[in-house]
């Protein structure tokens, strides 16, 4: 049942992350679901019980999807409509390509190095990409990554 909250929680979101998106920002919408995930790896390194994983992974999923679809939105606007599906194609294929190497040394890292390593590697991870965009979100003016029209 935990993965299958986990599921809903990546997905469910998605029928309010664009009105968020269109009322607080994307910066700010990717920058909380940083900010969850974050909290889930604290959860599960607070703990060992069921309600510390369920937790963890609920937090996971909200964090995945605020994160993805309001990074995937910042994206959208750095380009112009002629270039925007190459751009996606080929951001997808990065995002993607990493989560498969990810997956794939997981299993190995967890077993060499354990849970709280696991736990301990999402948060450098996490500050990392949230200190450039809470910069970014910060700056007064337009946030479309395109330059100003003269």
């Amino acid at each position: 049942m935990g993965i299958q909250w986990h599921i809903l929680a990546m997905y469910a979101p998605s029928f309010v992350t664009g009105r968020l998106m269109v009322r607080f920002g994307k910066e700010r919408v990717a920058a909380v679901g940083l900010l969850l995930i974050g909290s889930s790896a604290a959860v599960a390194l607070s703990g060992f019980d069921i309600s510390h994983f369920w937790l963890s992974l609920v937090l996971l999923g909200i964090g995945w999807n605020f994160g993805f679809i309001g990074a995937t939105a910042m994206v959208a606007d750095c380009h112009t409509p002629a270039e925007r599906s190459k751009v996606q194609g080929a951001n997808d294929f990065v995002v993607f390509g990493t989560v498969a190497c990810a997956s794939f040394s997981a299993g190995s890292l967890l077993h060499s190095s354990g849970w709280e390593t696991i736990n301990l590697i999402v948060l450098p991870a996490v500050a990392l990409v949230l200190f450039p965009l809470v910069w970014r979100a910060a700056r007064p003016g337009d946030h479309s990554g395109r330059p100003a029209l003269r």
